[in-house]
C-alpha cells in the first residue's frame, strides 16, 4: 500500500512563481545561466547558484550552506510563503505541442521506497547519490519532485478535474512555450478520498528522479539511524513527487555517442558488428530505427541499420529485452570496451526527442566515433522491468514532462 500524504508546501506568491520558476540547474548552458542571474534577482537559480552573488565558483560544504542561506533570503524577503494547511496540489503542464499532463503533487514515503512499493527501473550512479544526499542534508528542502507514475485512476482523475474549475493557485508561461498550472486541495473530505485512492495502490513506479529518489531514502536512513526517538512521522520520512497516471506519461529514448571504436578501424568494426547485426548502408539520409531490436548508426559521414540476428543473442530476462541491454551487451560492452556504463567517460548520451541530425553533430565534430539510435522503452516494458526486481542500463528513458524547480518546496 502507497502512503502518499498532503504536505505544506513551501511556495512563490501568485505574482512571483513565472520569475522563481527554473528549470533544472544542468539543463542552461553557461550563457543562458549568465543572463538569467544577471538579469532575474527572483529565479531559484539564484538559491542553487549563490556563488554568483560572490562572483565565484564555490563547492561542497560551503556552497550547500549558501543554498541554504540564499532559500532563507527569499522566505525572509516574502518571496516564499508556506500553506497553513496540507494540502495535495492539482498540477498540471501543457507544453508547447499541445500536450497534456494532469497529475499530483504530495509527499512520498523514503520506507515505501525501501520496501519495493515505489519501484525502481535504472540504475543510478552512486557518487552522485551520495553528494546529493549531503545537499539535502545541509539544505533541508526538496525543490523539484520526482516523477512517479501509477495505474489510471477514476477516483483521482475526477478530483483534478473539478479542482480545474476553480480559478487556478498559478498559471505561468515559460520561455519554452510550456504553460503550467496549481491548484490546492485541501478539503478534509478530498484529501482522505486521495489519501485512501493511493493507499489501495500496491505499487507505483519512478519515472524521473532516480537519483533524487535515492538520495532522499539515503537521507531518510542516515537520519533515522541517528535519531533515539524516530516515530517515522518526522518530515525526513519523506520526499516530494509529481505523481502522474501511465496514460499522461510520455516515453523517449536516450542515444548513445562513443569518444572512440577501441583501437579498431571502421572496417575492423563493421567486420565485428556483422557477427551479431545484419547490417545496411544508408548513406548520408539521416536514418532511425521504428522496431524493437533494431538500431541506426552513424559512422564516418554515413548513416547504418542494424538488425539483430535472432539466433545469436539469447533473451531470457525481461531486462535482456530492452534495447539498451541489448545494446550494451551486443556492441558497446564487447566490442567498444565500455565496461561501467555508470563511470566510463567514454559514452555519453542525446535525449531522443531532439532529432537524430544532433547525433550526426556529435560525431562530425570530432568528439565522437559513433553514434547509436534506438526506439524508446514503452510503459509495460519499464513495467514488468520493475517488478522483475532488475534495472534499466543509465540512460535508457528521457520522460516528460520535464518539472520546474522552486514552485513547490517540501521542507524536512
Amino acid at each position: 500500500m502507497a502512503k502518499i500524504i498532503p504536505f505544506k508546501a513551501v511556495r512563490p506568491t501568485r505574482d512571483k512563481v513565472s520569475l522563481v520558476a527554473a528549470r533544472s540547474y544542468q539543463s542552461y548552458t553557461k550563457e543562458q545561466l549568465e543572463a538569467r542571474l544577471r538579469d532575474n534577482p527572483f529565479s531559484f537559480l539564484h538559491i542553487v547558484n549563490p556563488g554568483y552573488k560572490y562572483d565565484k565558483e564555490i563547492s561542497g560544504e560551503a556552497r550547500y550552506n549558501l543554498v541554504r542561506n540564499r532559500y532563507l533570503e527569499f522566505i525572509e524577503d516574502g518571496i516564499f510563503v508556506q500553506d497553513e494547511t496540507p494540502c495535495y496540489y492539482v498540477y498540471k503542464i501543457v507544453d508547447r505541442d499541445k500536450q497534456v499532463f494532469n497529475g499530483i503533487v504530495a509527499a512520498t514515503s523514503a520506507e515505501d521506497y525501501e520496501n519495493d512499493v515505489i519501484k525502481k527501473h535504472e540504475d543510478t550512479i552512486e557518487h552522485r547519490e551520495i553528494i546529493f544526499k549531503d545537499y539535502l542534508k545541509t539544505v533541508g528542502f526538496n525543490a523539484e519532485p520526482v516523477l512517479l507514475t501509477y495505474p489510471d485512476n477514476d477516483v483521482i482523475a475526477d478530483i483534478i478535474s473539478n479542482a480545474q474549475t476553480e480559478r487556478a493557485e498559478f498559471e505561468f508561461t515559460t520561455t519554452y512555450r510550456d504553460t503550467h498550472y496549481l491548484w490546492k486541495v485541501d478539503a478534509p473530505v478530498l484529501v482522505e478520498k486521495i489519501r485512501k485512492e493511493f493507499e489501495q495502490m500496491k505499487t507505483v513506479y519512478i519515472a524521473d528522479g532516480h537519483h533524487r529518489s535515492a538520495s532522499s531514502y539515503l537521507l531518510y536512513r542516515d537520519l533515522k539511524a541517528n535519531n533515539p526517538e524516530h516515530t517515522g512521522n518526522e518530515h525526513y520520512n519523506f520526499f516530494m513527487s509529481y505523481l502522474l497516471p501511465e496514460s499522461d506519461l510520455k516515453i523517449h529514448e536516450f542515444n548513445r555517442i562513443i569518444k572512440d571504436l577501441n583501437g579498431l578501424t571502421k572496417e575492423e568494426f563493421l567486420i565485428h558488428l556483422d557477427t551479431l547485426y545484419r547490417i545496411e548502408n544508408r548513406g548520408k539520409i539521416p536514418y532511425k530505427p521504428s522496431k524493437k531490436h533494431h538500431f541506426s548508426m552513424y559512422l564516418d559521414g554515413e548513416f547504418y541499420s542494424l538488425y539483430l540476428r535472432k539466433t545469436s543473442y539469447k533473451i531470457t530476462t525481461s531486462l535482456d529485452a530492452l534495447d539498451a541491454q541489448i545494446l550494451y551487451k551486443t556492441i558497446l560492452q564487447p566490442i567498444l570496451g565500455i565496461q561501467d556504463l555508470r563511470n566510463d567517460d567514454r559514452i555519453s548520451y542525446i535525449n531522443g526527442k531532439k532529432d537524430i541530425v544532433n547525433m550526426k553533430d556529435s560525431v562530425d565534430s570530432g568528439l565522437f566515433a559513433v553514434g547509436f539510435g534506438m526506439v524508446p522503452v514503452n510503459m509495460d516494458e519499464m513495467k514488468q522491468i520493475a517488478d522483475d526486481g532488475l534495472k534499466m542500463p543509465p540512460k535508457s528513458t528521457f520522460i516528460e514532462p520535464k518539472l520546474r524547480s522552486g514552485v513547490t518546496i517540501y521542507e524536512f
